[in-house]
């Protein structure tokens, strides 16, 4: 089973388990103002297996799915035998570190509660319109556009979004998540970034 089903497995598993036992939920949820206070810093990994409802975890795992094989082909390429080592710590880190903007925003109100695997699926999306900018992703799949230019629309929205500060979703996660999936793999494999932008320059609307 490839690393990316795993991930998949595990999340519904931790995903449905938390569902049907709000005390998991609880412990785990990403809750900055407990993890000032008690120091539970886990929470910050664990949120990232949790979902609100099927819809949120099916679209997550949906696009994980759709990415995720072809970023472990690349972690192979970069890293042999230890790639899958890489890409388990790729995702669990690209988690930590898209929710650490919403953990400081956030750290004082015991109010605020974030969860889904958003931040590591943007990371592994992003990764992947990194080394294949005009690859088209579809939305709701019907209107389908270059990878490029769905990720500047992506990023633009989600951080316009996350000024206004309104509505439930943390789209904090999905920005840093995005960012940090790019950064990491420019610095991983630094001619990613002259390819991406060759492959931009030969794109043709008509």
């Amino acid at each position: 089973m490839s690393v990316t089903l795993i991930i998949i497995v595990v999340t519904v598993i931790v995903s449905v388990a938390a569902w049907n036992n709000y005390s998991l939920m609880d412990r785990w949820i990403m809750n900055p103002y407990q993890i000032a206070k008690r120091g539970q810093y886990y929470r910050l990994i664990t949120s990232g297996f949790l979902h609100a409802d099927w819809g949120h975890l099916f679209f997550n795992m949906l696009s994980l799915y759709f990415f995720g094989g072809f970023i472990e082909q690349v972690f192979g390429m970069l890293f042999g035998n230890s790639g899958p080592i890489y890409m388990i710590g790729f995702y669990l880190v690209a988690i930590l570190v898209s929710d650490i903007p919403s953990f400081l925003k956030h750290r004082t109100d015991s109010g605020y509660n974030s969860l889904g695997a958003s931040g590591g699926v943007a990371a592994i999306v992003f990764a992947g319109i990194l080394f294949r900018p005009l690859t088209e992703i579809c939305l709701y799949f019907a209107l389908c556009i270059p990878g490029f230019i769905f990720g500047a629309l992506y990023l633009a929205y989600s951080y316009y979004e996350s000024r206004r500060g309104l509505g439930r979703v943390n789209h904090d996660a999905h920005f840093y998540g995005a960012l940090f999936g790019v950064l990491f793999m420019i610095i991983a494999y630094p001619p990613a970034l002259p390819s991406f932008f060759e492959q931009i320059a030969s794109w043709r609307l008509f």
